[in-house]
């Protein structure tokens, strides 16, 4: 199909120009295009059980970041991150992940760092600041505003709750 795309195109391009042309090579590229999406999205679901995988490695390598120290010298975990540990590109894990799961992989990291957040509040007796830094926020401001986002209380208010 794909060559057979190419093949006219490359016809209407050693054909003399008319009014006709342009839109006929620009439709058979939309028609590769759409082809190649198509290709792409297919590999999704034929691959579920190499996908799982990579999605079980993801959690224990997301797992075992918070274990460590790489919160502090590396910061938040982020998609790249872990795209990289999987030898993967980030948008193609992005995609992966959004495929199988239906959540994106960001929201999937911060859903895990605010569980780690909910852990550390009121499992011991160190400051916001210090649960801030614990889990690789730079200033503990931003760290407040995603936990009160996604929880509903500042990590005080959550800690007094509970």
């Amino acid at each position: 199909m794909i060559l057979d795309i190419f093949a006219k195109i490359e016809f209407e391009l050693k054909q003399p120009i008319d009014k006709h042309s342009k839109k006929l090579i620009a439709s058979n590229i939309e028609l590769f295009l759409d082809y190649c999406q198509r290709f792409y999205d297919r590999q999704f679901i034929t691959r579920d059980s190499v996908n799982k995988g990579i999605l079980e490695k993801f959690e224990a390598l997301l797992h075992d970041y918070f274990l460590s120290e790489k919160p502090q010298t590396l910061g938040l975990p982020s998609v790249a991150y872990f795209a990289d540990e999987l030898h993967l590109s980030a948008n193609y894990f992005g995609d992966l992940f959004k495929k199988v799961t239906g959540q994106s992989a960001k929201e999937y990291i911060q859903d895990k760092v605010i569980g780690e957040a909910k852990n550390k509040v009121f499992g011991n007796d160190k400051t916001v600041n210090e649960i801030a830094y614990e889990l690789g926020f730079k200033y503990p401001q931003h760290f407040t505003r995603l936990f009160k986002q996604r929880v509903g209380y500042t990590p005080n208010e959550y800690r007094n709750l509970n």
